[in-house]
């Protein structure tokens, strides 16, 4: 399985965002697939509450056209989440990293901003020069 060129990168920056990496990757058994999410995580939290557990597939939007790697993303993104759904975590929510100048230069547009909003696409924007999360979308 490989790895997106910038897993390593969210990984570190989800870590630095206070996030402890639990999988690498996330193995669900769905039907008769196995399936493997890029990353899951816990949220460090106080003892008295529960903590936010996450997956997150990684892109980096590296190939010529940006719309055909949407395609491709958001396909797996609805297919996991979905696996995640009827999982034993179903309560694991999902999120789709992206590199912050993607989500500058095309994702915040139609068409993929209605898609996006339709989908409830949950988004975590990277930056791969600085090693950060500069946003989390809802």
């Amino acid at each position: 399985m490989a790895k997106d060129i910038f897993h390593n990168i969210v990984k570190l920056a989800l870590q630095k965002d206070g996030w402890t990496i639990t999988h690498d990757p996330y193995r669900l058994r769905y039907g008769i697939a196995d399936i493997y999410i890029d990353l899951a995580a816990e949220e460090a939290i106080a003892a008295e509450k529960a903590g936010r557990k996450i997956a997150v597939e990684i892109k980096s939007f590296v190939s010529s056209s940006a719309i055909s790697e949407f395609h491709t993303a958001l396909g797996q993104f609805l297919n996991y989440r979905i696996a995640l759904e009827v999982s034993e975590e179903p309560d694991r929510i999902l999120y789709l990293a992206v590199p912050s100048d993607v989500h500058q230069s095309f994702l915040r547009f139609e068409p993929a901003k209605t898609v996006i909003d339709r989908y409830d696409v949950r988004l975590i924007i990277y930056n791969s020069d600085r090693e950060v999360i500069e946003q989390w979308i809802e």
